[in-house]
């Protein structure tokens, strides 16, 4: 790369007069630095005039981010979110045998009670006709 070198007047010389531009190699830093400053900028903005957009601001800025980093987050939270859904199913799975078998249980409760309702009504009828001198 050719540097550029001044005369004494405070210009370039002729035989520098072509220099190439400097070449930062890190544009995605930069951009991700002015992102950040604006945001900074702003958010320091809305909590001094109205605070309640900074929720809105910190949305707009998930919002406009996630597409970029959606992918590397799926593959990130996918062992999470499979292990998560087979507990829910496993849950759910022993929540339903939980309930058949308490349903089961009230059901043969109501049997017995039934069944000794009849018993008592049985046995009253059978000591009230038989109980009785004609």
């Amino acid at each position: 790369m050719v540097e550029a070198k001044l005369d004494g007047d405070g210009g370039l010389s002729d035989a520098t007069a072509a220099a190439e531009p400097i070449d930062s190699g890190g544009d995605d830093g930069s951009a991700v630095t002015a992102t950040v400053a604006t945001v900074a900028v702003l958010g320091i903005g809305a909590a001094a005039f109205e605070a309640a957009l900074l929720p809105g601001i910190v949305l707009g800025v998930a919002a406009m981010w996630l597409p970029q980093y959606f992918p590397k987050m799926g593959e990130a939270f996918n062992p999470l979110f499979r292990s998560t859904v087979r507990g829910a199913y496993k849950l759910g799975k022993k929540t339903k045998e939980m309930m058949a078998e308490a349903h089961e249980q009230v059901n043969d409760i109501v049997a017995e009670v039934h069944a000794e309702a009849d018993q008592d009504r049985t046995s009253s009828k059978g000591a009230a006709a038989g109980g009785l001198p004609t």
